[in-house]
């Protein structure tokens, strides 16, 4: 299944092809020129064959010396069956458009990045008739974006930067000042705001950093008119309604003196499902103990199981 950061990584660069050349001259590498057009071209690499090959993002792009062709692969963790598939894809691009192709791996964490870096060599010891060059970027290549003069100026690049570093503690700036560039952003251009918040919240996806992410949206979802800032409204909905029930909770038990432990109160504070908390209110219009609240009937047991 094709993961949330495996679309932000490649499609922001279909967002703004451009970036590919701003991230070049930041590793020092010979670089590639400022766009003068771009085409997004068929990511389907299959022949008339059951074999089917595509790659995530593949872009033509002409600048002033020429044009060449980008090949954007996220890559989550090591695998060796890739070689393959990214030799087959530089050959086909390569004879299919006759123009030169790079392939550009996007990783979120170092071993993957080390591992996709690799020169590969295809073919026996005596003779190597191919070779596999890749072009990786990963957290050592963009570096954390923490000035707010800097992620307004390069939007696109400060939100790569934040996928990159998803799962490292000093991300935190690098959030905050994205979120501030992209209030500044909205004011000219909304509808790309828009795009790169949602970048970022798909890149950011099951890492700790997602939740500060959605509260810095969440303070000013005024600006976002997406399907995410409706998300993060629902989730603060819920959030609310489950707060509110362990409250009621707490407060009838105290109005009908029932003792309620440190542990139990931990237990009711903490639970997230409505439903659960509701079931434990109706118990407690009779109960005279926590320890009633929290018994489960009989019929709610599986089969087999004992109180």
């Amino acid at each position: 299944m094709v993961s949330s950061p495996h679309e932000a990584m490649h499609r922001i660069f279909r967002q703004d092809p451009g970036l590919f050349a701003r991230v070049t001259r930041r590793l020092g590498i010979p670089e590639f020129g400022t766009p003068i057009s771009v085409t997004e071209l068929p990511t389907d690499l299959s022949e008339n064959h059951p074999v089917e090959r595509r790659v995530d993002t593949l872009l033509e792009i002409k600048e002033a010396a020429g044009s060449y062709i980008v090949a954007v692969e996220a890559q989550g963790k090591p695998d060796e069956c890739k070689h393959a598939s990214w030799a087959w894809y530089m050959a086909f691009v390569n004879d299919k458009y006759k123009v030169p192709p790079v392939l550009l791996v996007i990783c979120r964490d170092r071993k993957t990045a080390d591992w996709a870096a690799r020169p590969v060599k295809i073919g026996p010891p005596q003779w190597q008739g191919l070779a596999l060059r890749p072009l990786v970027f990963g957290p050592d290549d963009i570096p954390l974006i923490e000035t707010l003069d800097e992620a307004t100026r390069d939007v696109p690049m400060t939100v790569l930067s934040a996928v990159l570093h998803a799962r490292d503690r000093s991300v935190d700036a690098t959030l905050k000042v994205l979120a501030a560039a992209l209030r500044a952003m909205e004011a000219r251009d909304p509808d790309n705001a828009r795009v790169f918040a949602e970048f970022a919240n798909q890149g950011l996806d099951k890492t700790e950093a997602l939740k500060l992410w959605r509260q810095l949206l969440a303070a000013e979802t005024s600006f976002f008119t997406s399907s995410l800032s409706q998300e993060i409204r629902d989730e603060g909905r819920a959030e609310g309604e489950v707060k509110a029930l362990a409250n009621y909770l707490l407060h009838h038990l105290d109005r009908r003196g029932i003792p309620v432990s440190d542990t139990d109160r931990d237990r009711i504070t903490t639970c997230d499902n409505p439903d659960t908390l509701t079931h434990w209110i109706d118990r407690a219009i009779t109960a005279t103990s926590t320890a009633e609240v929290f018994t489960e009937d009989p019929a709610d047991q599986e089969p087999g199981e004992t109180q």
